[in-house]
């Protein structure tokens, strides 16, 4: 069995992201991907700030992209990397782009072909870093062993999210408060409420963080949100 994964893993810290792409352009250099940049940068909240983050694929345990699609197209090996669509499977219907709960894959029309994030396998598999990481100039994306990266940050990687009931565990990890054991996600979070006639953070959802959230923003200082009831608006 390869053992160059052995000791070595992938980590992403958000917060570090200063935007340069220097990622996105080493990405396309890959030896695999034919000139093709499989990672992109996000806007945080394009409205409010500049803060960008790295977008690489988090390889689930139980890829959400391999099972919605009908052409058995995307195919996770031995090591857990979750690959590209195979260019002569792919039918092009985009159920990867929609399922995957990050966000990642994203689907080239000029191609006709879902591409993403593959973490250099060629490379990897070898002993050598994913190109974005040899490149990255403030440590957004780093891999290599799980005690180095423990020494350097004040920060603990997490590998486990919730997304409603559902958890998924991923090979990818993203850096984040000391003592987090699983980040949850509530897509509720991130839907436009304007011009509603009810705010959705005072809403009891079974299942829901609310009091998880509400924690966060008082221990932020900036005590509970806006009910729209006051003079600020």
């Amino acid at each position: 069995m390869n053992t160059a994964f052995q000791g070595n893993e992938f980590f992403l810290d958000p917060s570090r992201c200063i935007g340069c792409k220097a990622c996105v352009q080493a990405c396309a250099e890959c030896g695999t991907h034919r000139g093709q940049s499989m990672i992109h940068l996000e806007y945080v909240h394009r409205a409010t700030g500049v803060q960008t983050a790295p977008v690489v694929c988090m390889h689930c345990e139980d890829p959400t992209c391999a099972r919605v699609c009908p052409a058995d197209a995307i195919k996770q090996d031995d090591h857990g990397i979750v690959h590209s669509a195979a260019k002569p499977r792919c039918v092009a219907c985009s159920n990867c782009v929609i399922a995957c709960p990050f966000g990642v894959p994203k689907m080239k029309v000029e191609l006709d072909l879902m591409m993403k994030c593959d973490m250099c396998y060629d490379r990897t598999s070898v002993g050598k870093k994913p190109m974005c990481a040899t490149v990255c100039p403030s440590g957004a994306l780093y891999y290599g062993p799980r005690e180095t990266i423990g020494n350097l940050r004040r920060e603990t990687p997490v590998n486990e999210f919730q997304f409603g009931r559902q958890t998924v565990r991923t090979k990818v990890n993203i850096m984040t408060a000391p003592d987090v054991k699983a980040l949850p996600f509530e897509v509720l979070d991130f839907l436009p409420w304007e011009g509603k006639d009810f705010d959705p953070f005072e809403l009891s959802r079974p299942g829901a963080p609310d009091a998880a959230s509400a924690a966060v923003w008082d221990d932020a200082g900036l005590g509970p949100r806006c009910s729209g009831n006051c003079t600020c608006h």
